[in-house]
């Protein structure tokens, strides 16, 4: 009942998740990031133990290939799991277990990201994600990932109407540069683009106010008068 996608930015380095589902709170369960590292996604019948299980195999050497290789092997109940990655270098990989309804899957794999989807209309919604994606190089991660979404819901989503949505991108801090998150909510796309646009232009100055707050502005694009 969900789709992702997780991506790198050639140009900046950022790594970004987002996804939507059909199912509540989204944010707290599939995508997982880690600066420096990489972007992965688990995600049907959902087990979030594996998300820090494939960083923490990418941080010591392996590519986004081979920790989801190495995680499907050793985890017991992988036939029920959808798994897809991404790392600093290389191309991204999406995994889909024999247990998950092959008629809703949809994988797209390119050199930068990777669309990944479950109980969906069809692969139709992966494929438009995937070139939203590429349609929009040269724009913000964050705006990429947004079209992405937006796309693939366009193209028809899944059959129950979505519930939850977020958006991840980690920048060269340890810290996430965006994390938002719409929970049971009637049209979540819809309130996360609508926050992301109040959110994006302000983030480089959240990240000011952390690193070098004698520098901030004090003041983010489009927000009240407050050091928050």
């Amino acid at each position: 009942m969900t789709y992702s996608i997780v991506a790198r930015c050639e140009v900046t380095g950022q790594l970004g998740v987002a996804t939507a589902t059909s199912d509540v709170a989204v944010g707290a369960r599939v995508p997982w990031l880690r600066t420096g590292v990489g972007a992965v996604v688990t995600q049907h019948r959902t087990d979030p133990r594996l998300g820090p299980r494939l960083l923490d195999l990418m941080a010591r050497g392996a590519t986004a290939a081979e920790a989801v290789d190495g995680v499907r092997h050793s985890s017991v109940h992988a036939d029920w799991r959808q798994l897809a990655a991404i790392g600093t270098r290389g191309p991204g990989i999406g995994w889909t277990g024999a247990h998950v309804d092959p008629a809703g899957v949809s994988v797209v794999t390119a050199a930068d990201h990777v669309v990944a989807g479950n109980i969906l209309v069809g692969d139709v919604v992966g494929r438009a994600a995937s070139t939203a994606f590429d349609g929009s190089a040269g724009l913000e991660l964050g705006e990429r990932l947004m079209r992405a979404l937006e796309a693939g819901l366009a193209a028809g989503g899944e059959p129950d109407p979505l519930r939850s949505a977020c958006l991840r991108v980690h920048g060269s801090e340890q810290f996430p540069l965006v994390d938002l998150r719409v929970d049971e909510h009637p049209e979540p796309l819809r309130e996360l683009r609508r926050l992301w646009e109040l959110y994006g232009p302000a983030a480089g100055e959240y990240v000011s106010r952390a690193i070098d707050p004698d520098a901030a502005r004090g003041v983010a694009p489009g927000a009240e008068e407050a050091d928050v």
